[in-house]
């Protein structure tokens, strides 16, 4: 057998090879294509079945409530545990999730975007764009927007808990008002308190939470610090800015902010507000 023989049958042997490996590599993946794609949607098609029978039992909650006289802004977009109790002639708003033992009462408005959790809520409360966890609300109270019931809350009637206002573990009696920007943590204020914007119950030391008290029409003003255990006699007023740590007699001032003091001239010698070009 000559070399030029061997030569010729080995270079038409190994394109031949190649075409044969690609192709059976070819074939493989296509097989394996073929099933991964049949798998997948089995499984796509098994979980669209499940989440649109999780959508007919949500969506059928939220008719039950339709039924009972509740009114639904977009009933698609609601979300209510099953065990919900609504009273007639409430206002459910778009995104509203109501989870737990949650209980509203009649002519409630319930804006949009709120959720709800192991709560009750009493009659013609007005909540807006709020979380409300393990707490109770009383009748023709406002809540929100934007406020955070934490649990151990409790409102009385008539109350508000304006924007942005935070409370946990704590009691506010009938009437009280906290409108906006404040935190009122382990506390006990009573009925008729106003408390101003950016009030804060410093309740913990840093290794233990202590009460603060705020008896009944009493005045908070704005930016007051209470360093608990304090408590606000009846009828007090704490002036702006004051930082309380002791206790205020019933009827008294308490201011605990420097006096003012006005240096003329002091921006001009300064010079801080001219821009430097």
């Amino acid at each position: 057998m000559s070399f030029y023989f061997l030569k010729s049958r080995r270079e038409n042997t190994i394109p031949f090879t190649e075409e044969i490996i690609g192709d059976i590599l070819k074939q493989t993946n296509q097989l394996y294509e073929e099933k991964y794609m049949e798998e997948n949607q089995k499984s796509a098609e098994k979980l669209i079945a499940e989440m649109e029978l999780k959508e007919k039992k949500r969506l059928s909650v939220v008719l039950k409530h339709m039924k009972a006289g509740v009114e639904f802004i977009d009933w698609k977009s609601a979300y209510i545990d099953e065990k919900v109790i609504i009273g007639k002639g409430t206002v459910i708003g778009p995104g509203v999730i109501l989870e737990g033992d949650v209980s509203i009462g009649e002519n409630c408005t319930i804006g949009y975007n709120t959720r709800i959790a192991d709560s009750i809520i009493s009659d013609n409360v007005n909540i807006q764009c709020s979380v409300i966890i393990e707490s109770k609300v009383g009748s023709r109270t406002k809540i929100g927007p934007f406020a955070y019931l934490r649990p151990g809350s409790k409102i009385g009637e008539d109350a508000k808990v304006g924007d942005f206002v935070e409370v946990k573990n704590s009691t506010l009696g009938n009437g009280t008002k906290a409108s906006h920007l404040s935190y009122i943590g382990d506390a006990d204020v009573g009925p008729g308190v106003n408390i101003g914007c950016g009030v804060v119950f410093v309740n913990y030391n840093g290794s233990e939470k202590n009460r603060s008290i705020v008896e009944e029409d009493a005045f908070v003003g704005c930016n007051t610090n209470l360093i608990a255990p304090v408590i606000v006699g009846k009828g007090a007023y704490v002036a702006a800015g004051t930082t309380i740590t002791k206790d205020v007699p019933p009827g008294a001032l308490c201011i605990g902010r420097a006096g003012d003091r006005n240096i003329n001239g002091w921006v001009e010698k300064r010079g801080i507000l001219k821009k430097k070009k």
